[in-house]
């Protein structure tokens, strides 16, 4: 097995010279190269893809031979016993209206079984890592939130580009969660609602129809920082099922508020 720590601190770097690239761009941004992808509001522009061409091409080097899953399709998916899960940019659409919440995530998986996240916001310029056992925010190592009631919280969520049959049920879910909580924000970057879980600044973070890049790197750092990430129903299924409960110790009450509307 690879040194995780030596890994990490190069994977960091990366991301982080990735972020200054995205960062860059966004300065100056071509709307014009705006793309959409298989349904409405699914967007996608150059600044995505040759960050992700950039991810994979760096870390490639790093352990060479691993395979990658990401958002854009770049690098090769064949069997590896590594393989890294990459959003080259969490929250594209609030990149492209300048709406300063987006970040890059990485995570990498051995045999299976995610070993190690970064996710790097990139505008506050804070890089939430982990490679087991302890979370960090810049390398201040961070906890979840002490706090464990639901009526204490503040949460967070999204809302799907596509599956909109489900949206009465999910709908009821957030109105369950409003009578019940401090409230409930919708940053527009899953990556990086999960790293303020995992830092404390939100007591919990539920979503559906999300994909394993969205989630691997934050789901990773808030199960080392103390936190429980499950799917809908209490299991282990949210990487790829596309369902995901995070949360300190208000993440059963969540659960059961869930499982009141959601079949």
């Amino acid at each position: 097995m690879v040194q995780l720590a030596q890994v990490e601190k190069e994977a960091i770097e990366i991301c982080k010279e990735v972020g200054h690239f995205i960062h860059t761009e966004g300065s100056n941004f071509d709307r014009s190269r705006i793309e959409q992808k298989e349904s409405f509001n699914n967007l996608v522009s150059y600044v995505d893809k040759e960050a992700e061409l950039r991810l994979v091409t760096a870390l490639e080097k790093i352990i060479p031979g691993s395979s990658f899953l990401t958002e854009e399709g770049t690098g090769k998916t064949s069997s590896s016993e590594y393989q890294w899960i990459i959003d080259p940019l969490d929250g594209t659409t609030n990149f492209l209206h300048s709406l300063p919440v987006f970040a890059v995530s990485v995570a990498l998986t051995y045999q299976h079984k995610t070993v190690m996240g970064i996710v790097y916001e990139v505008n506050r310029d804070e890089c939430f890592h982990s490679s087991g056992n302890i979370a960090f925010c810049n390398s201040r190592e961070i906890k979840v939130s002490a706090v464990t009631q639901l009526n204490e919280s503040l949460l967070a969520t999204g809302f799907p580009y596509t599956h909109f049959t489900q949206k009465d049920a999910y709908m009821s879910i957030i109105k369950d969660f409003l009578d019940k909580s401090h409230g409930i924000r919708r940053l527009g970057s899953a990556a990086v609602d999960l790293a303020y879980v995992a830092c404390g600044r939100l007591e919990g973070f539920f979503e559906y129809n999300l994909n394993p890049w969205d989630v691997a790197a934050g789901a990773f750092i808030v199960q080392q920082a103390g936190g429980v990430v499950t799917d809908f129903k209490g299991g282990n299924d949210f990487l790829f099922g596309g369902e995901l409960c995070a949360g300190c110790g208000v993440h059963q009450d969540m659960l059961e508020v869930i499982s009141n509307r959601w079949k």
